[in-house]
């Protein structure tokens, strides 16, 4: 996938959280032009809607670059929302990671706490370890790069939620302020080598057996869900919509939304 984005954690920082609820409100190419010089620095927000029909606990990943990882991450009943301060105006400077949803957790928080579906340690607040198959949200925020932020929404390691990404406040809109992702339900279309079932017997994540390089699995999802990465060098196809950058926005809102 693309370089700035990777599974490593790093030192950690806090974050701001602010929890609403409840709130039922719904929230191309990827050739990235040359850098820009940046605005006034400023920190941006994003927003997590929880549409599914399920309580959410949310992970995030960071790359090996220096980016802060959270150490508070908000618990989502369904309807609720809540927003997090990107620490982007201090050192580094910048934040490159993803954010995600965990899905079927229980246990003590700090010692038996772990879920069905993007476990990332023994936390129910903030991951520790490197998160499980999941549908991601991949942001790069770089206070010195004028294009950024750049983001998508990647099903490269699995598909377990429909994710969208909308920019916040983008003046002027549209021009590079689209909204990525999908809010298709694609595990009824996952190849049956793929999918995991839940305890329940229903279909509860679709695996990618081959990140790298096309497979049954890319195609079916990507038929469906073209503004979403579901192989990792997909940004390489010419007329690709995987990819996004809105640097005139505020924020984005990322929505979580239900599979049955």
């Amino acid at each position: 996938m693309r370089r700035f984005l990777t599974r490593l954690f790093v030192a950690v920082a806090a974050a701001t959280l602010t929890v609403v609820l409840p709130s039922t409100g719904a929230a191309t190419g990827a050739v990235m032009p040359a850098r820009t010089a940046p605005a006034a620095a400023v920190n941006h927000t994003v927003t997590f809607v929880n549409h599914s029909s399920q309580k959410l606990w949310i992970g995030s990943a960071v790359n090996a670059d220096g980016s802060k990882q959270f150490t508070r991450l908000p618990v989502l009943a369904p309807g609720q929302s809540a927003t997090v301060t990107i620490p982007e105006t201090t050192a580094p400077f910048h934040w490159r990671g993803k954010f995600f949803a965990r899905q079927g957790c229980g246990g003590a928080s700090g010692s038996t706490f772990h879920c069905r579906v993007g476990d990332c340690g023994p936390f129910a607040d903030h991951c520790t370890t490197g998160e499980q198959p999941a549908s991601l949200a991949e942001f790069n925020f770089d206070s010195k790069d004028g294009a950024a932020p750049w983001y998508d929404v990647s099903y490269v390691n699995a598909f377990s939620l429909p994710i969208t990404i909308t920019p916040v406040n983008a003046t002027p809109a549209g021009g590079g302020c689209d909204t990525r992702g999908c809010t298709a339900n694609l595990l009824p279309y996952c190849p049956p080598a793929d999918l995991t079932r839940g305890p329940d017997g229903k279909p509860m994540l679709c695996t990618n057996p081959s990140r790298d390089t096309p497979s049954d699995y890319s195609r079916a999802l990507s038929a469906r869900c073209p503004k979403a990465y579901t192989w990792s060098k997909q940004d390489q196809v010419p007329g690709n919509k995987v990819m996004q950058q809105c640097s005139r926005c505020k924020g984005f809102t990322v929505t979580f939304e239900r599979v049955a």
